[in-house]
């Protein structure tokens, strides 16, 4: 006969194997799992173009976002997080990154939306580099499931100019 102690041991041992491979299958099938998420931005206002005292480029926008993000969720999906910035090149740097804006999506139901808002964190410039810069806004996400490795994955929009002078 085997101990209390021995049964208990071996059924907390079965029982955290079954739960890890529990684990590992739902991690899987998000592998299974082929997003389209769509997006579509719209500047409607150039709020603010100037230089700082130091030099530096400051653009205020109004944009009109419109996504459909609900494919990104499945039964594994705690929340997304979704940022949008600006990316453009100077002589110095072949990628400059400036994140605009961004929110947390906490269930399917949410991930449809349309929003018109201006940038939440400041789209500076070290240098003067703006006036007339050709940019993309690129949508980025991340899926944090429940279980498993996050995921991550982007929307490039293409085909934004900033004004030749400051306004």
């Amino acid at each position: 006969m085997h101990s209390f102690g021995y049964r208990a041991n071996a059924l907390l041992t079965f029982a955290i194997t079954i739960l890890a491979g529990i684990c590992a299958l739902a991690s899987v099938s998000d592998k299974l799992n082929s997003p389209s998420p769509s997006a579509q931005i719209q500047i409607l206002n150039i709020n603010r173009f100037q230089k700082k005292t130091h030099g530096h480029d400051e653009v205020s926008l109004t944009m009109n976002i419109t996504a459909d993000l609900q494919s990104l969720f499945t039964w594994n999906t705690k929340q997304v997080f979704v940022f949008l910035a600006a990316e453009y090149k100077t002589p110095k740097n072949s990628l400059n990154q400036v994140s605009l804006w961004d929110t947390i999506i906490p269930a399917k139901d949410r991930a449809k939306f349309q929003i018109q808002t201006g940038n939440k964190y400041r789209f500076v410039d070290q240098g003067n580099n703006l006036r007339g810069k050709e940019f993309n806004l690129t949508m980025h996400w991340h899926v944090m499931p429940k279980t498993g490795k996050m995921l991550a994955g982007k929307l490039v929009m293409p085909g934004y100019r900033l004004p030749e002078e400051y306004r």
